[in-house]
């Protein structure tokens, strides 16, 4: 197993060395979909970087419990103090059932999930299935004299709790500038303090989902199901907990502070956070008229995009940013991956083809670690894949007779080309990538005819084999070795 895995943890602001708990197993928790909207670009790249680390960890030969919730309980907008319930909200606009709406949005996010490969979690479980844990971890609270019951609402008393625990470490946030930005906000009434937050929540007449509890018939806070699913299959401190920049403040905060109040101790060791999505340098918002679902981007029918893109193009995209780097999405960066990923299979393709020599002159092993370096300094894919093109440089240069490689060193290479790229980046040969190697076999027998034609003499033939190739963005160079062609 290797130990020199970097990690960047939030809480302490810096790299550190992945030592796990209970090692080879793993405990990651990465707070999943809400299913009142659609899965947009930005968090399907927050779940696809985590499965890129969870393959990682897998390779490396850890035993990862892979946790990722469904957030299925209708929650107030905003996770306000009032308003109106976003699942009951969406099945009123769409008469429908609230429990249609969640099935609908739970399976679209699973169509999504496998379209861009992303490997199933070990346990995939729902907040409406621990609504008895959630109960009984607010009941905890209480008996640590850290929760206050209002009307039959219950909330965390941020202010008491912070005078024995740090209220905010997570986000680098203090407590009185929280005071400040919230004291004049409404429907803070029944609140001891304007910064506490909602552990349970009395249902109005018109809430439709609702659940008896010892305080009133009611509704669990979005920040407790994280705690009590997290506690529950991994324990009261696991090693990763993983989710977007946005749920720093105020959702992991308050997860930490549900979980020293309830048991004790911080809940996670390694916090880890994705940053976002951009369009043309914009975020990404229904409002702003420039978001964009995953099933627009792969069919193209969307005003602001040229064309449609395989979601394995899309994946290989995303990996070409570091996970905690903002991403900026458009059509010129997506057709710029698209040319770098079919270049990349292309390569890949050519392994086996390669002529085997008495001797190499380039150094795989070499290749190798600068590859696991990268991917070991924080996941780092976005320097792996630049030495990944190193490797497609000396491929080439090897089918053009520059070069040379033994046949075990391409074998080696083989071997690594699939291992990262499949196993760890989770990338999947589109059709056309997958029959690179019988249009290979084909470009060559076009290339016999032509180099027949040239020994004859009969240069009209064999321009007129080039010009047509050409015309198909293949463009073929003639050497001292013979003719080459690739991909314009």
């Amino acid at each position: 197993m290797n130990s020199d895995l970097l990690v960047y943890n939030t809480l302490s602001g810096k790299k550190e060395k992945f030592e796990p708990l209970n090692p080879p197993f793993v405990g990651m928790y990465v707070c999943g979909p809400t299913v009142y909207s659609f899965v947009h670009l930005g968090n399907a790249r927050t779940f696809i970087s985590f499965d890129m680390i969870y393959r990682y960890l897998l390779h490396l030969g850890h035993k990862v419990r892979y946790v990722r919730n469904i957030t299925d309980a209708g929650h107030l907008e905003n996770d306000a103090d009032s308003g109106e319930d976003k699942i009951a909200k969406k099945a009123r606009l769409e008469q429908l059932e609230p429990m249609e709406i969640v099935q609908r949005y739970t399976v679209d996010f699973h169509w999504v999930m496998e379209k861009f490969n992303a490997l199933p979690p070990s346990i995939e479980p729902t907040a409406t299935g621990h609504i008895i844990e959630q109960i009984e971890m607010i009941q905890a609270i209480f008996d640590k004299g850290l929760a206050y019951e209002v009307n039959g609402s219950v909330y965390f008393d941020v202010v008491k709790y912070n005078e024995t625990n740090e209220y905010g470490k997570l986000s680098g946030r203090n407590i009185e500038d929280l005071f400040s930005g919230t004291r004049d906000l409404d429907g803070q009434q029944e609140k001891r303090n304007s910064v506490d937050f909602a552990l349970w929540k009395k249902a109005s007449p018109e809430h439709i989902m609702r659940w008896n509890s010892p305080w009133s018939v009611g509704f669990p806070g979005w920040h407790l199901e994280c705690s009590v699913m997290s506690g529950k299959y991994l324990g009261d401190t696991f090693d990763i907990h993983g989710g977007g920049n946005d749920l720093k403040f105020p959702h992991h905060e308050c997860e930490i502070a549900q979980c020293n109040a309830a048991n004790g101790n911080d809940p996670v060791k390694y916090w880890l956070h994705t940053n976002m999505l951009t369009f043309e340098g914009k975020r990404m918002a229904k409002s702003t008229g420039n978001s964009i679902l995953p099933a627009e981007l792969f069919s193209g029918e969307h005003d602001l995009l040229d064309k449609g893109y395989p979601p394995t193009v899309v994946r290989f995209f995303m990996m070409q940013a570091h996970y905690r780097s903002p991403l900026d999405f458009s059509n010129e960066a997506l057709q710029a991956s698209e040319k770098g990923f079919a270049r990349l299979m292309d390569a890949f393709s050519l392994i086996d083809q390669l002529p085997d020599s008495d001797s190499s002159s380039i150094n795989v092993g070499e290749l190798r670690d600068k590859c696991y370096a990268a991917m070991n300094d924080d996941f780092n894919t976005p320097v792996m894949i630049a030495q990944l093109f190193e490797g497609v440089k000396q491929i080439y240069s090897i089918r053009d007779g520059k070069e040379q490689i033994t046949a075990a060193d391409k074998k080696e290479l083989g071997e690594l080309f699939q291992v990262l790229l499949s196993d760890i980046l989770g990338l999947k040969a589109p059709s056309q990538a997958a029959n690179f190697g019988l249009v290979d076999g084909l470009m060559g027998t076009i290339l016999d005819l032509r180099k027949s034609a040239r020994e004859n003499k009969d240069w009209a033939t064999a321009d007129t084999i080039r010009d047509r190739l050409k015309e198909l963005k293949i463009v073929v160079k003639d050497s001292k070795n013979g003719a080459t062609w690739e991909h314009s």
